[in-house]
C-alpha cells in the first residue's frame, strides 16, 4: 500500500504535535557532537513516525534522522525528520519543524513539512504543485540578485571544516538585500516556494533535512538542484541550491 499527500499530513500533524506539547518543557538535551544536539521530543516524534509507517506502510526503506537507514523490502523510501531546528527547539526558539518525504522506485513523490507553532502545513505531490494550508504557493518573481533576499544554514562540524560556509555567507550578503540563517533547512526550502526567500543555499545536508522541502520548493516554480548544478540535490555529496528561476545561474555562480 502507498501513502497518499493526506497521510503524510496526518503523521506530520500528529508528530508536530508531540513537539508542540514538549515545547514549553525543560528538554534533555544529549549531545551528538559540539553543536548537533538530540531532545527527548526527537526521539518521542521519530518513535512515533516509524511506528505509523511500519504499522501503515510496511515493507518501507526509512531514512530517519535518528535511527539511521532502516532496511525494508520493496522499493518504497522515506526520508524523516522527526524534528528539524532541533538546536531552536533545545534553546526554546519557535522556528523548527517536522519534515516528511516519500520516494518509490528512485522518484520523489510526496513531501509535508509541518510548523506546530504557526500551524503552517506545507505539501506537496510531483507533478501537481505546492500548498501551505491547502492554498497553493508560487516562488517570487524577483529576477536580479541585488533584490534577492536569501537564506542558508552552517554545517554542524563548522568548527572545522574549510566548507564552512561562511565565505559564501559574506560574499552573496554584500550582493543582496540580506542572508538569514533561520536553523530549519527544511523550512528554508519551504519558504523559497511560498516567496518570503528568494533563494536557500546550504552545503553538506542529509536528505531527511531537505527531501520534502525540496519537493516543495520544486513544485512552487523553484530551481532545485545541488549546489554544483546537479538536478539530484540527494545524492552525496549532498548540497542544495533553491531560489526563484530568475536569479539561479547568478546565485549559482557566487557559489564557485
Amino acid at each position: 500500500m502507498k501513502p497518499t499527500l493526506s497521510d503524510l499530513e496526518r503523521l506530520a500533524r500528529e508528530s508536530g504535535a508531540i513537539l508542540r506539547e514538549g515545547y514549553n518543557k525543560e528538554h534533555t538535551v544529549h549531545y551528538k557532537g559540539t553543536i548537533d544536539l538530540v531532545t527527548e521530543s526527537d526521539h518521542a516524534s521519530e518513535a512515533f513516525l516509524l511506528g505509523e509507517i511500519k504499522s501503515h506502510f510496511p515493507g518501507g526503506h526509512i531514512l530517519a534522522e535518528e535511527s539511521g537507514s532502516i532496511q525494508g523490502n520493496n522499493e518504497d523510501l522515506w526520508y524523516i525528520d522527526p524534528l528539524d531546528g532541533t538546536v531552536n527547539y533545545a534553546h526554546h526558539i519557535p522556528i523548527f519543524c517536522v519534515s516528511i518525504g516519500f520516494a518509490s522506485n528512485g522518484v520523489l513523490t510526496l513531501g509535508a513539512v509541518y510548523d506546530p507553532m504557526r500551524d503552517e502545513m506545507f505539501l506537496a505531490e510531483k507533478g501537481k504543485g505546492a500548498f501551505l494550508n491547502g492554498k497553493q504557493i508560487r516562488v517570487s518573481d524577483v529576477v536580479e540578485l541585488e533584490k534577492s533576499l536569501l537564506v542558508t544554514g552552517f554545517p554542524y562540524d563548522t568548527w572545522n571544516t574549510e566548507l564552512d560556509n561562511f565565505k559564501y555567507f559574506e560574499r552573496l550578503a554584500k550582493k543582496t538585500q540580506g542572508v538569514r540563517r533561520l536553523g530549519s533547512a527544511a523550512l528554508d526550502a519551504c519558504y523559497v516556494g511560498a516567496g518570503r526567500f528568494d533563494g536557500f543555499w546550504e552545503f553538506r545536508l542529509k536528505a531527511w533535512d531537505v527531501a520534502a522541502g525540496g519537493l516543495i520548493a520544486r513544485e512552487a516554480g523553484a530551481k532545485v538542484t545541488a549546489i554544483d548544478g546537479r538536478e539530484d540535490f540527494l545524492a552525496s555529496p549532498l548540497s542544495i541550491l533553491a531560489t526563484t528561476p530568475g536569479i539561479y545561474e547568478a546565485t549559482k555562480a557566487q557559489l564557485k
